[in-house]
């Protein structure tokens, strides 16, 4: 696919289900369940080790590993969802995304937050709009000041439903860190599956209306 796809779905119209979406997110954790937790559980145990010994330097973490470590769920759902075997180090082929993946998450957060300094609502808005940028330089190919850009106007177009389901994606994530925090090793990657599964949706969309 390429750009035109994308400006399919930021000309046209799309649909997608949240309900679905969940559904899917959770076959594909079921699929790959095992090396999911256990790569989460590194993500988390990384996270973890900076907060203990060494909070001053937690940017490093937020910054620099987050993204890459975080876009090896949606490099999986994709290999899940073409019927492609998976292997546990195919969850760190986000580094292979690094610069892209990395500009994407920290621009991204960056122009989030002054929103959020500046109104609040505006800062809700972006957080909420950005949610397909790393998935667009990944597949897309695209820079990240692009990718951003195309992920804000097609999630515009039905912003208050992505709103619902980033709610959703909250609070299933809120609720894992509840049980002792051990229910994050199933939420985390089943809600990243879960975008990833929408943001397929989309796209195939586009694909069927322009064969």
């Amino acid at each position: 696919m390429d750009k035109k796809h994308l400006d399919l779905l930021t000309d046209g119209n799309y649909e997608f289900d949240i309900k679905e979406a969940f559904s899917k997110g959770w076959e594909t954790f079921q699929m790959v369940s095992i090396y999911s937790v256990s790569f989460t559980l590194l993500i988390l145990s990384i996270q973890f080790l900076f907060m203990l010994y060494a909070p001053d330097f937690l940017f490093v973490f937020s910054f620099f590993l987050a993204g890459p470590l975080f876009a090896g769920f949606y490099l999986v759902a994709n290999k899940v969802s073409l019927h492609e075997p998976v292997k546990y180090p195919d969850f760190f082929k986000g580094f292979g995304y690094y610069i892209p993946v990395v500009l994407v998450w920290v621009v991204g957060q960056f122009i989030t937050v002054l929103g959020i300094f500046a109104l609040i609502l505006p800062g809700i808005y972006l957080l909420v709009a950005f949610m397909f940028g790393v998935l667009i330089s990944i597949f897309f190919g695209l820079d990240f000041w692009e990718s951003l850009g195309y992920s804000r106007k097609i999630i515009h177009k039905q912003w208050l439903k992505f709103f619902t389901f980033g709610l959703f994606l909250a609070l299933i994530n809120i609720a894992g860190a509840l049980i002792f925090g051990i229910g994050l090793v199933v939420s985390v990657p089943v809600t990243y599956y879960a975008v990833y599964h929408v943001f397929e949706s989309l796209t195939h969309q586009v694909s069927l209306e322009n064969d």
